[in-house]
């Protein structure tokens, strides 16, 4: 991502963001609400366009692609949304399957055997059955988790995994993150403003403020920076 910005009216939410996002890595964009974290996501995968910059992925220019390219291009990435954002009038196990549907993957028996292997990858065995509205929170966070692996993308993207939940239940959702990059060798790319997550789960962390990323770096080296922005937010964690 180079030069990217992104003007809402007069409202600028991204003002020349450059960004790299390491293959095989944990990458976590922090910044505070309305930083414009969910705007650089969805322009990642190609569904806001910048007004000015590029995106590149695997030296391909987003921009190049015909909505053909688009669609073969998202199917790479798999996305985990805040809360969950399951189909309430689906089952858990419909919910998982619908991407395999939605791109013609599998027959119904082998999209059924996959959807019993995601959910025994998040710990949720034996649920297929169970509706939404039967789930824990942290259970339809792990139930969007499935949902998000069941294809097999090379990218995961996690949209604030952490957020309303319990301290227990954070602890889980961090350490399934790192077990899902593991177990699939997976690039991850999550946002948050949660610090104990970042600091859990992050090989990179960069930070969004003022529309660009002003701060990029290790969890060691972030700590280590002098940036009172970043000491700021830092000094929120175990706050929010």
């Amino acid at each position: 991502m180079r030069g990217v910005s992104k003007a809402f009216g007069s409202k600028v939410v991204l003002d020349g963001v450059d960004l790299d996002v390491p293959r095989g890595e944990s990458t976590v964009i922090i910044g505070g609400s309305g930083t414009g974290k969910s705007v650089l996501l969805k322009h990642l995968i190609g569904l806001l366009v910048p007004d000015e910059g590029t995106i590149e992925v695997d030296g391909v220019e987003l921009s190049s692609m015909s909505n053909r390219e688009l669609t073969r291009f998202r199917a790479r990435f798999g996305m985990a949304f805040q809360e969950g954002a399951l189909f309430d009038s689906l089952s858990v196990s419909q919910n998982v399957a619908f991407p395999l549907a939605r791109l013609g993957i599998g027959t119904s028996a082998e999209r059924a055997h996959r959807v019993e292997e995601c959910l025994e990858m998040v710990h949720l065995e034996g649920t297929e059955d169970k509706m939404p509205s039967e789930l824990s929170g942290g259970m339809r966070r792990r139930v969007g988790f499935a949902r998000a692996i069941a294809h097999e993308p090379d990218v995961l993207l996690f949209d604030e995994p952490t957020t309303g939940l319990d301290p227990v239940t954070k602890d889980v959702i961090d350490e399934l993150i790192v077990e899902l990059k593991e177990s699939l060798s997976a690039t991850v790319v999550t946002i948050t403003h949660d610090m104990e997550s970042v600091m859990r789960i992050a090989n990179w962390i960069g930070m969004l403020d003022g529309g660009k990323i002003i701060a990029w770096g290790t969890p060691a080296e972030f700590r280590a920076l002098a940036d009172p922005r970043v000491q700021a937010f830092l000094g929120r964690t175990g706050k929010e």
